[in-house]
Formats: structure tokens, sequence, C-alpha cells
């Protein structure tokens, strides 16, 4: 995981870090977002999340009455199709791709964001490297995400979806390994190309095999011995 960084980390001295969000908060370029509260990020900019998550979503645009995208098609008629988190210590874009609008959301309240333009990082050279890096990760896991949803059965890209999920952003808990960001069902419904309905149906199969539990505030949970997460670790 790429994670926000901490006063031990080689690779980003928090120095460097903190040097970044003090530019920032000179120059106008650091907000704090409330929950659900919508990032007005743009094309062009290069955006790093300072604390917080922030969700990203793909709105298909609608031509006679008619989406021009399937997966947006599958999605619930009230929610955007949820295409992952970014955060705390990762960067993101935002890419104008037609028929998609990409959005950005904060997750939870008091997510806070920096902004920049690419030759900002001029300033910064190996923290330039650290963000292609990042990216790269990235890249590498839409690939895994993409992989999951060429699953055939919509129970198998639902415990790959989580798995991915928590695989990046889990924390550790009596149960195993948690999400510390909730979801609504209808989110990982866009996510996986399904139903509010089904992936609520499919969540009490999961449950049933013990192949998920739920944790605290009812965040989803995979137990330590899970074999898809074990194998996966394995692999890393």
């Amino acid at each position: 995981m790429y994670s926000a960084p901490t006063p031990s980390e080689n690779s980003r001295p928090f120095l460097t870090w903190q040097r970044i969000t003090d530019w920032a908060q000179e120059h106008y370029r650091y907000r704090s977002f409330a929950k659900e509260e919508k990032i007005p990020a743009r094309p062009g900019l290069l955006y790093l999340v300072e604390r917080g998550a922030v969700r990203l979503t793909s709105e298909a645009q609608v031509v006679n009455g008619t989406s021009n995208a399937s997966l947006a098609s599958r999605a619930q008629p009230d929610e955007d199709a949820f295409l992952g988190f970014v955060g705390s210590g990762q960067p993101f874009e935002i890419v104008a791709q037609a028929p998609f609008t990409l959005q950005a959301y904060a997750h939870i309240d008091q997510t806070s964001v920096i902004w920049l333009y690419w030759h900002d990082l001029d300033h910064w050279p190996h923290f330039r490297r650290e963000v292609l890096d990042a990216f790269r990760y990235q890249h590498q896991r839409k690939l895994l995400w993409l992989s999951t949803l060429g699953q055939r059965r919509t129970i198998d890209r639902l415990l790959g979806f989580i798995t991915l999920l928590i695989e990046e952003f889990g924390e550790p808990c009596d149960e195993g390994y948690y999400l510390p960001w909730s979801l609504t069902h209808a989110q990982i419904g866009s996510a996986i190309g399904s139903t509010r309905v089904t992936v609520t149906r499919l969540m009490g199969k999961l449950r049933q095999r013990g192949l998920i539990r739920s944790y605290a505030d009812n965040f989803i949970a995979l137990p330590s011995d899970n074999p898809i997460l074990q194998g996966r670790q394995a692999l890393g």
C-alpha cells in the first residue's frame, strides 16, 4: 500500500512531505472537505490526498435517453459508477474521456487534498519519482481489478472486489483485516456490474460461508485465513 509518510520512511522523508504541505497552504493549493463533498478537480492537475480518503466515480453521458456505457447502465439510477478509493499519501488525476465524466468526492470527513501543476514537482525531483511510481502501482492494481471484473459469476466478482480493496486499504482487526471506510451495496453493485439487491443477497451468502465478516460499525472484514488473501500475500 502506498501510504502516507512517516518519519521512519526513507523513500519519502517526512520533512519533504511537510515542505510540500506548507508550500501548498502558502499558495492556496490546500483544502479540506467534508464527507461526501465534491472535490472540484479538473484535468491537467495533479492531486495529492494529504489526509482522509477520496472516492472516484464515473458518470456516463446520456444520448437520446440511453447511456453509451454498459457499466454505468448496470449501476443503480441514483449512483455513479464507483471506480475506487485514493487513500492518504496517494496521488490522483482526473482524465477527460468521452463519454465518461470522472468525479472525486471526499469519502470521509476532514479529507485534505493538495493540488499542483506537474511542473511544480520540479522543486522536489525525488518526490516526482515517487508520484510516478505510485501511478505505476495504481495501474497494476487496475489490471487486477479488470481481471476480477472478468469473472463470470457475480459472487466471484464481489469477493474479488472486496479482497482487492482490503488488500490495498485494509487495517488489522480481531476478525482479520477490515476496510476502514463504508461502502453502500449500491456503490459495490456499480463497481462490479450488478444491482444493490443482488449484492445484499450475495453478501449474506459470503458471510454464511465465513468468507467475509462484519466489524465494528458494519465495516467489511476478511478473516486472516481467507484463501484468496493468503495466496496474493504469498505472491507478493
